[in-house]
């Protein structure tokens, strides 16, 4: 049985069967059957459906906010603000799909020669609990656009957010087997993809996930498109607007919890700013309400299983016991839930889990440094390369760190990292490779055909 599971209480939802094997192949079946009629839907028919979807996912999210509180935590207002975001990616495509995947007349030595974007079929997408909305519709909404259909295996412990996901597209008037979800474990994956019918496979989730589905991908020669973990640096320089710089990292270590892949959780900060900036954070930090993610009032839901909270505060004692300093937090309340209070730690240094290993949940690690050049070097010392941010009242100094020197796939000069429709979306080193979002995720799971004509 998979279970959704209310992180508030611990109690059990509900319970849905487990798809047997048999179950999933026929499902894989008629999507690519469906695949046959879809890819020759006009830009004009899959834009209507599109908008359709945008609509309902702003008319039900209430709706489906209230899931996501339930099933993994996330307060209310920002399960709305997700479904909006939904909403956002699938007008974005709806209205640049066509022009992204428009044919390139390129001049030759033949008569006419272009290179053509066409469709692959099914791809399959694992997703992550943490954004179960979010994750979803950002491949689904260029995939499907491109002309393919889409399988979601996503996280056991999402089950209704993911057949809800299913029901937005089937409502939208979608035709049937354009999206479906499967309801099996991660042990599953694997038969998946090497089903001859699937042609492609994007995930989101842990490195070693990434480095498993890869493989068999690999082994399939087929294309994958991950975006994995991260562990994202905010560069505090001594010229920060430090009033900005807290606001910003308060927001970008604290958004669901703190459990984001792109979420700020190194706070490399020089020494000339450090009291301030740590003063200023911790206050900051202390003044969030953690709560029932149901009510208005909260600010920081209980994480999105116990056994995740348990990691982390292991994590945290871990990194006391070598030599960090607890600022604020860091105890496990006496509530049913699997909350985490927002935490600080300061002095973090090499060897501690808060230096070395990606944190998911509401801890935030102050590492010193003597100045600028010591915060570029630890700001990059690390296996990931998702996200990073600098905070500088020298806008061209900011950009071109930025820029040149930062070693991540997004890097933002005064605010914290977030998604964009508009904007390319992935990471260098072990935070995977492969784009998502703006006209380069579009372009993931297509075949760029060249056409010569003599």
């Amino acid at each position: 049985m998979i279970a959704s599971i209310d992180p508030t209480t611990g109690a059990t939802v509900r319970e849905y069967a487990e798809m047997s094997g048999d179950q999933v192949a026929s499902i894989i079946a008629d999507c690519h059957a469906a695949y046959d009629q879809w890819k020759g839907t006009s830009f004009d028919e899959r834009s209507r459906l599109m908008m359709k979807a945008a609509n309902i996912l702003r008319e039900r999210a209430s709706e489906y906010a209230e899931i996501m509180a339930l099933e993994m935590g996330k307060i209310t207002r920002e399960g709305k603000a997700e479904a909006e975001k939904c909403a956002w990616v699938c007008e974005y495509y709806a209205e640049n799909a066509e022009r992204f995947l428009e044919k390139e007349v390129v001049e030759t030595d033949a008569g006419r020669s272009y290179i053509s974007y066409q469709p692959l079929g099914v791809v399959l997408a694992v997703m992550p609990w943490n954004f179960p909305f979010w994750q979803v519709f950002r491949f689904a909404a260029p995939a499907l656009m491109a002309g393919n259909v889409g399988v979601l295996k996503h996280a056991s412990n999402v089950p209704a957010s993911a057949l809800a996901i299913q029901e937005v597209f089937n409502e939208a008037g979608f035709p049937e087997n354009t999206f479906r979800t499967l309801l099996v474990g991660s042990q599953t994956v694997a038969s998946v993809i090497d089903n001859p019918l699937v042609q492609a496979v994007t995930l989101t989730g842990s490195a070693p996930a990434g480095s498993a589905v890869a493989g068999q991908a690999g082994n399939r020669l087929k294309k994958t498109v991950l975006e994995l973990g991260g562990s994202d640096p905010a560069v505090i320089l001594e010229d920060a607007d430090i009033e900005n710089a807290v606001e910003a990292c308060v927001i970008g270590r604290m958004i669901n919890a703190g459990q984001s892949c792109i979420a700020a959780k190194r706070f490399v900060v020089v020494e000339a700013v450090r009291e301030e900036f740590e003063e200023k954070f911790t206050a900051a930090m202390s003044k969030l309400v953690m709560g029932d993610p149901q009510d208005e009032r909260t600010d920081v839901g209980p994480l999105a299983r116990h056994d995740l909270r348990d990691e982390l505060h292991g994590q945290v004692t871990d990194s006391i016991d070598k030599g960090a300093k607890l600022l604020l937090g860091g105890e496990v309340p006496d509530l049913p839930g699997a909350y985490y209070p927002p935490t600080v730690l300061t002095n973090v240094g090499r060897g501690m889990p808060a230096y070395d290993h990606e944190t998911f949940g509401p801890v935030a690690a102050i590492i010193p440094v003597r100045k600028e050049e010591d915060a570029i070097r630890v700001a990059n010392d690390t296996v990931f390369g998702l996200g990073a941010s600098v905070y500088t009242s020298d806008i061209e100094k900011g950009e071109r760190i930025a820029e040149e020197r930062l070693e991540a796939g997004a890097c933002f000069v005064n605010t914290f990292v977030r998604s964009d429709p508009r904007l390319p979306f992935g990471g260098v080193k072990e935070s995977g490779y492969g784009r998502e979002l703006s006209r380069f995720g579009i372009h993931e799971f297509v075949n760029v055909k060249t056409v010569y004509v003599k």
